[in-house]
């Protein structure tokens, strides 16, 4: 959970422990993550068998499905499955009994998409910039990427992201990262000590302000969510 020291948390755990909310509808079915105020918010949803229709909602919104199925729109979400709703876009929704999904939102008015935006995970990648020198240790990595959904304010952004192993120092997170990871396993050390290794199907957010290194011994690809807020 969040604290005084940001750091990593485990969301397929958090899922697991918090208290469920009694019934309700897409909006609020919810229980959410103990996070710094901002613009951005992670919540478990709770649809046990449920449908309806939203008239669309106050921010772009990244949902992954963790148990059952959930239909939004025509897109269709089995477990693991990933979508992004776009701000303001109304959507019908139907949720097999006992789904449960993240969702993490990003709240704005004005929309990049005028319907649900399904994450590709089998999306072409592109070559992407590694981590900066300074923070290296050992070899450059080759990293890609590919961008899915990215807010028409530029600070919320979807995708799938892979990269040859690397050891990178500590650094300071300017954002919120949920993060899946699909292939490999990376170690986190945070500024208390404290550690970390997310294998893969592990599903996790790093916390805007955490000061954490990364650790990676084999070949890592995740679809990731990061919200990074504007600094004036």
């Amino acid at each position: 959970m969040a604290t005084e020291v940001r750091s990593f948390i485990d969301l397929r755990a958090f899922a697991a422990t918090a208290a469920l909310p009694a019934g309700g509808d897409y909006r609020t079915a919810r229980t959410p993550l103990p996070l710094a105020e901002g613009t951005c918010s992670v919540d478990l949803l709770a649809l046990d068998g449920t449908s309806g229709m939203d008239a669309g909602l106050p921010g772009d919104e990244f949902v992954i499905v963790l148990a059952g199925s959930l239909r939004l729109g025509e897109v269709m979400l089995a477990a693991d499955d990933c979508a992004v709703i776009p701000s303001g876009v109304a959507f019908d929704w139907e949720a097999a009994p006992g789904t449960r999904a993240l969702a993490m939102r990003h709240a704005i008015q004005t929309p990049a998409a005028d319907r649900i935006v399904p994450i590709d995970e089998a999306a072409e990648l592109t070559p992407s910039n590694p981590p900066l020198a300074e923070l290296l240790v050992g070899p450059t990595p080759s990293c890609r990427n590919h961008t899915d959904y990215l807010s028409s304010d530029g600070v919320f952004i979807c995708g799938t992201w892979d990269s040859t192993p690397y050891h990178r120092t500590a650094m300071r997170y300017r954002h919120h990262e949920l993060m899946h990871l699909l292939d490999g396993s990376v170690t986190f050390e945070d500024e208390t000590g404290a550690r970390r290794t997310f294998a893969k199907g592990d599903i996790f957010l790093l916390e805007h302000a955490a000061m954490c290194s990364w650790d990676s011994r084999e070949h890592v690809k995740k679809v990731y969510a990061i919200w990074r807020p504007v600094v004036a």
